[in-house]
């Protein structure tokens, strides 16, 4: 089973969906992408997980970001779940659902985990930037439902910290102050941004600067 690492490009691939045949890198172009498998069609949990990611259809737009999701099910029976998913959530499912029936796609992302008692995928999720780039991973068990809130705050961070020499605290969120990196001192961080704090000499935070 390959074993994505940040950094590593994402596999592309072709593949099926409910809005026709794509090419994931053609498909979501220099933008950022969410990736997402999930266990099997009128399953409950992941009911609940596509109706909310089709609900934060703004957000993601606001982000550059596309979103597509994947199991091994085929597209008709993706197409036929779809108005559970729309009735239960209020939303429309308006991003594509990869049918992966060959499973190609779900191994080269390593969504398929044998300990989990079958040969569908767990809750995987990929966010890849818009240079092909695995920038994140998180796996979570069939049981338990992903928390999406806390992916959009990874993206945000994401986007934030690659915008200048910066990290992000423990739970930040968008507003809050970032940390300004240990490459740069002290000095050289009040002259470039406001209100520098320094807390420890290699923990100083200081505001996310306006964009240009």
């Amino acid at each position: 089973m390959t074993s994505l690492r940040l950094g590593d490009t994402a596999p592309d691939f072709t593949a099926d969906t409910t809005e026709g045949t794509l090419s994931f890198h053609e498909w979501k172009g220099d933008g950022w992408a969410v990736l997402f498998s999930h266990p099997a069609d009128f399953t409950p949990v992941c009911t609940t997980e596509l109706g909310r990611v089709a609900a934060l259809k703004d957000e993601w737009a606001r982000r550059n970001t596309k979103v597509i999701a994947v199991s091994v099910d085929p597209v008709d029976q993706h197409q036929q779940w779809k108005p559970d998913i729309e009735q239960v959530s209020g939303h429309a499912v308006d991003y594509p659902i990869v049918a992966d029936e060959d499973r190609s796609v779900s191994e080269a992302y390593g969504m398929i985990h044998p300990g989990e008692g079958d040969t569908s995928t767990v809750r995987s999720v990929f966010l890849v930037d818009g240079s092909n780039r695995v920038r994140l991973s998180l796996t979570y068990p069939k049981s338990v439902g992903r928390n999406f809130d806390e992916i959009l705050r990874a993206l945000d961070g994401l986007q934030v910290t690659d915008a200048g020499p910066f990290s992000t605290p423990a739970d930040w969120q968008v507003g809050d102050r970032v940390i300004v990196a240990p490459t740069l001192s002290t000095e050289d961080a009040r002259a470039r941004f406001v209100d520098v704090e320094e807390v420890k000499p290699y923990l100083r935070f200081t505001s996310v600067p306006a964009p240009a």
